[in-house]
């Protein structure tokens, strides 16, 4: 579970990182309520789960109430990169001058949490991490142990942050692990930490993700699921049980499984297309349930085909079938077209019981992406 950048930094201010003060907003009186109380600068910050908010327009820098008012105006209610805008979080300007990168995630190569620190922060630390990786210092932590002091002060000064304010970023450092251990994150990161010319140092912005699995442990975090829906799409997949996560491209994806549904995303990618969604209905997935995905990806407006890639094991091929043709059978014209791959369990049932007028089926996967990629090339 994502959280939004304004739950992230309360969490992180509960746990004394420093933040800057901010108020939520979801209409412009609350906006400008919010500015009157901080002060300006301002900044009016959407609150929906995408990264580049700042270069669509997302975020904006208000210097008076004029300003303030045109940009909540602007950001509230608008469609970005296929969210409606329907909070913003109004925070009080920094006066920087350095901004650093810190986070934590799990190496998988290693088996063991990773955290990096940087200079290069206010930058997508993935493309950092790409040109320069020595730019990014990084400690491996032993979960056995946790984060030692001197490790959290060693990954510091690797980086190569200013001596003058590494005790403070340390401090971070160990904050941010320790909400990282005790919450169950999987991945916790602040970019930028701002460096003011005070030389204090003050988390901008914030990211949160929690291991879904482990809510039950957290009630305080499960109850803010509702709010981190951010969508209505995102909330009708918490509704069903899916594991959904909605991108910007326009090819719908179904598959069980994880790793099938990620490496059709590659295929979708390899062959020009652009994924639009990630979405797994799982192992033994009865024809509900698959009726009820067909019905997520149809009502992205994003989505121009589908591809729905089944390789059946648990799920079984004739289950899956039925499924789609249950869900096909509710529309008068099917809206977007899909395309069928079935392998594995009752696969030829299934290819049987396929109803060949409302989809395309392909026998191998490959052969699938290319047909749904031309559908969505030809549906624009």
């Amino acid at each position: 579970m994502r959280l939004h950048e304004y739950q992230a930094k309360d969490i992180f201010a509960d746990a004394g990182v420093p933040v800057p003060d901010s108020r939520l907003a979801a209409t412009v009186e609350e906006v400008l309520d919010a500015t009157d109380a901080i002060g300006f600068p301002a900044a009016i910050k959407a609150q929906v789960h995408v990264g580049g908010r700042g270069k669509a327009g997302g975020i904006k820098i208000a210097t008076d109430e004029s300003e303030a008012r045109g940009y909540a105006e602007a950001i509230l209610g608008m469609d970005l990169k296929g969210y409606e805008v329907g909070t913003v979080l109004v925070e009080a300007g920094v006066d920087f001058e350095t901004e650093l990168y810190v986070g934590i995630t799990m190496d998988r190569d290693e088996g063991e949490p990773v955290v990096m620190v940087s200079t290069e922060g206010g930058v997508d630390i993935e493309s950092v991490a790409e040109r320069t990786p020595g730019r990014i210092a990084r400690e491996h932590v032993d979960p056995a142990f946790g984060l030692h002091p001197y490790q959290a002060r060693r990954v510091v000064y690797d980086a190569g942050i200013p001596r003058d304010v590494a005790g403070d970023v340390a401090s971070i450092v160990s904050a941010l692990y320790d909400l990282y251990e005790s919450r169950d994150a999987s991945e916790i990161e602040i970019n930028p930490v701002m460096v003011t010319s005070d030389r204090e140092v003050v988390a901008a912005d914030g990211v949160m993700n929690v291991d879904e699995d482990a809510l039950f442990r957290h009630p305080d975090l499960k109850s803010m699921e509702d709010e981190t829906a951010g969508d209505e799409l995102e909330a009708k997949a918490n509704d069903y049980g899916f594991d959904y996560v909605r991108l910007d491209g326009n090819v719908g994806i179904i598959g069980n499984g994880a790793g099938l549904v990620m490496a059709t995303l590659d295929l979708v990618d390899h062959y020009g297309g652009a994924p639009a969604n990630f979405l797994d209905i799982g192992g033994g997935a009865k024809a509900e349930r698959v009726a009820n995905a067909l019905d997520m990806v149809f009502a992205d407006e994003n989505v121009d085909s589908v591809v729905f890639n089944i390789f059946g094991g648990i799920t079984r091929g004739d289950e899956v079938a039925t499924g789609i043709n249950e869900a096909l059978g509710r529309f008068d014209e099917i809206p977007k077209r899909v395309v069928v791959r079935l392998a594995g369990t009752n696969a030829e049932d299934g290819m049987e019981i396929l109803n060949t007028d409302l989809v395309d089926v392909e026998a191998t996967l490959d052969d699938a992406v290319r047909r749904a990629v031309a559908n969505a090339e030809g549906a624009r």
